[in-house]
């Protein structure tokens, strides 16, 4: 009888125990797995391949949206602006695929595969970056946006990523986007 409380009692620890570090794959831009420990309050690092586009402003000077998009919405995003691959991640996401924004994507709505749940990120993340920044690799993301045709500069491109150290946070409602640091000009 004490036996079998006693073994309960160490069945309950270690399945607490065991819940407490949950380490999850994270698939990079280059298909590789990459696994991290999830600490919700202070996200987990990686390193990410990121999309980059040139959002010109009204100075003459240039802002920068880095954007994370979920593996299965990638090669549709391509040659793509950014509002356009956004209303794509929201409707493959939204439960209510019939209001006007989705509707205008028609049967291309139908090929698209819908997200996996433990996918990470849940959606389309984007940051953007104003010049002067001291992030460590800003003039290397500067240097690629430079190297990018003018007609491309502002659709989603292979030529135009960036790999970085970014932190992602899940939170119930959402994720969050940190980046951390720019890395290198990502493998094509």
């Amino acid at each position: 009888m004490q036996a079998a409380r006693l073994f309960r009692k160490l069945a309950v620890v270690g399945l607490v125990t065991g819940a407490l570090v949950l380490v999850y794959p994270v698939v990079d831009g280059a298909g590789d797995s990459v696994a991290y420990a999830r600490s919700a309050e202070n996200g987990v690092e990686v390193e990410q391949v990121l999309f980059v586009q040139t959002l010109p402003l009204e100075n003459g000077k240039v802002a920068y949206d880095l954007s994370w998009i979920p593996a299965p919405l990638e090669k549709y995003c391509l040659g793509k602006s950014h509002q356009a691959c956004a209303t794509m991640d929201f409707c493959l996401r939204t439960t209510t695929p019939s209001v006007a924004m989705c509707r205008n994507l028609g049967a291309a709505l139908t090929r698209m595969p819908r997200y996996p749940r433990d996918m990470s990120p849940r959606r389309m993340l984007t940051i953007t970056l104003f010049p002067p920044s001291t992030m460590p690799g800003f003039d290397l993301l500067q240097n690629v946006a430079q190297t990018l045709p003018r007609s491309s500069a502002q659709a989603f491109s292979m030529a135009g990523r960036v790999k970085a150290r970014v932190r992602l946070t899940q939170k119930p409602d959402d994720d969050d986007l940190t980046i951390l640091e720019i890395l290198s000009v990502a493998p094509f």
